[in-house]
């Protein structure tokens, strides 16, 4: 098993299509949020490992939505189905 399995998890960030629902660039929501653009991309790309609940309650406050709306959970089973 190499480290890159062991890192892996079954979270899906839907952050890209909550910035086009919005109209709003990745600058944007980091600018308002008070981010970098750098961790934002991180977490847009799902290379992101943890989240602080204060960045998310702020993403969510900015973007008007729900945790739920910008994370998904897909289990194994899911990958399975691919």
């Amino acid at each position: 098993m190499t480290s890159d399995d062991n890192d892996s998890h079954g979270i899906e960030v839907h952050l890209d299509r909550m910035l086009s629902e919005r109209g709003m660039s990745l600058a944007e929501l980091a600018s308002r949020v008070g981010v970098t653009n750098v961790n934002l991309s991180i977490l847009k790309n799902s290379r992101a490992r943890a989240i602080r609940f204060t960045t998310l309650t702020r993403i969510c406050e900015v973007l008007d939505c729900q945790p739920g709306d910008l994370l998904t959970y897909r289990g194994a089973e899911d990958e399975r189905r691919r």
